[in-house]
């Protein structure tokens, strides 16, 4: 038990009583916060601050930080940028993203990736971090632009890429294996099967999209990865596991291979959810039937699966509304994350606990952040602020993503986000934006290089 002399603290802000869930356990506790980070757990009653926010009745949870988003910018600001993206993050509590390369231009140079960063700087309302691309034609840099400050590690696409970003073949994906030091994250989709397969797609029919990308694609592209991964003794993440069979192949790679779950993934079904949404729920890799919902849902109470992830790519409804297979494939998801799995939780299907598992300390333990994805003295003073017991309807009104829309439209959820806190800094608290925008890029163990 920590011991506070008779001296009364002083602090730039308090929560107080709120329930705090973390690495060890859950309590009732004051929380003291000075110069953007947490000053002390447990602080009297008797302490004083510049603002105090109470949060009986809430929970306060870690940060969560999304590690997987595209927020289109450069390139493709008329469906998101990073301050309409961060926004929406910050909106549906999420503290931290990890956004992707395949912009327009891709984020595959110093210079590409510079830029992003500047762009990103006090415009964003959240942290953030970039993935740069792995391509075949800059993969020698890789392993000066992967220690980059505010880079989140190496990105590859093995499938559904164009150009440069593709990277279907093994001797390329050993190229950049060969080379990187940190945890590489990828797109596991066979692009050679899904070539052979796109004569299954039916015109007008988006519930053909998981024939068409199956599950073998998936399994095939993952199992060639593992064993490139074994071959050079790498790490890797796969993203947006969408089969019961990865899931249980992974179970036996975790020393190499981490994985990340998606809402969308636990929460969407074919066939039934291509009839009520069409093109809305068309994704890359494609939501399949509940058989394989159930398997990642294994996945999660088996501790296989490591973090999540929204995977929020964003397009115009005016772009999904073209006929299947023009609709591009994408959906929002970052300002959903939170209520949808905090609904999961008060339905029994995972803890709150393994929650901020998945969506606070396994990011900071499988990316190596610094001072993030834990509540304790001296990390940097980001929550996630939730009332488990307020029920909500989610609406496209409410999204605050420039596509302006949400598969989960008029979807009700119990357990929602009501505060989110950066650094200190309360920028949402009840449904309303309450700070300027002052994202900074995540620090990393291995990009703390002056």
């Amino acid at each position: 038990m920590v011991m506070f002399s008779n001296m009364v603290q002083t602090f730039d802000l308090i929560l107080k009583s709120g329930t705090v869930v973390n690495q060890d356990g859950e309590g009732l506790r004051n929380i003291g916060i000075s110069g953007g980070r947490i000053a002390a757990l447990d602080v009297p009653d008797t302490a004083s601050a510049a603002e105090v926010v109470d949060c009986k009745g809430l929970h306060i949870l870690p940060g969560v930080i999304d590690t997987q988003v595209h927020f289109r910018e450069p390139g493709l600001t008329h469906k998101e940028d990073l301050e309409t993206g961060s926004r929406s993050a910050v909106m549906g509590g999420v503290t931290g993203v990890f956004e992707m390369p395949n912009t327009n231009p891709l984020t595959i140079t110093e210079e590409t990736f510079t830029a992003k960063v500047k762009a990103g700087h006090h415009r964003m309302h959240c942290d953030f971090a970039f993935f740069i691309g792995g391509t075949r034609e800059n993969f020698q840099d890789l392993p000066e632009l992967e220690r980059a400050p505010g880079c989140a590690g190496v990105k590859v696409f093995i499938g559904s890429s164009t150009g440069s970003l593709l990277v279907e073949d093994d001797d390329g994906l050993r190229k950049i294996l060969a080379v990187i030091r940190r945890r590489a994250a990828f797109h596991a989709e066979d692009e050679y099967r899904l070539n052979e397969r796109k004569g299954l797609r039916v015109e007008g029919d988006a519930s053909s999209h998981p024939v068409w990308r199956d599950e073998v694609a998936a399994l095939m592209a993952t199992k060639r990865l593992v064993n490139i991964a074994r071959e050079y003794g790498k790490r890797i993440h796969i993203l947006h596991i969408s089969t019961k069979d990865e899931i249980e192949y992974l179970r036996d790679h975790k020393d190499v291979a981490t994985c990340e779950a998606t809402p969308h993934h636990l929460t969407l079904a074919g066939p039934q959810d291509y009839k009520r949404l069409g093109t809305l729920v068309q994704m890359n890799p494609p939501v399949r039937d509940a058989s394989h919902r159930a398997g990642i849902w294994h996945g999660i109470s088996q501790g296989i699966v490591d973090v999540l992830g929204s995977d929020h790519a964003p397009h115009t409804l005016e772009e999904k509304a073209k006929t299947y297979p023009a609709a591009p494939s994408g959906m929002t998801g970052v300002q959903t994350l939170v209520p949808i799995m905090l609904d999961h939780v008060n339905a029994g299907r995972l803890s709150l606990a393994r929650f901020v598992d998945l969506a606070s300390a396994g990011p900071a333990r499988i990316f190596n952040i610094a001072c993030k994805g834990r509540i304790a003295a001296g990390y940097d003073a980001d929550f996630t602020i939730v009332d488990m017991k307020r029920t909500e309807t989610i609406t496209n009104k409410w999204v605050a993503s420039r596509a302006g829309w949400t598969p989960y439209d008029g979807v009700t959820v119990t357990g929602w986000p009501v505060g989110t806190f950066v650094r200190g800094r309360k920028v949402m608290w009840q449904g309303e934006l309450t700070a300027p925008s002052s994202g900074e890029p995540v620090r990393f163990m291995e990009t703390l290089k002056p």
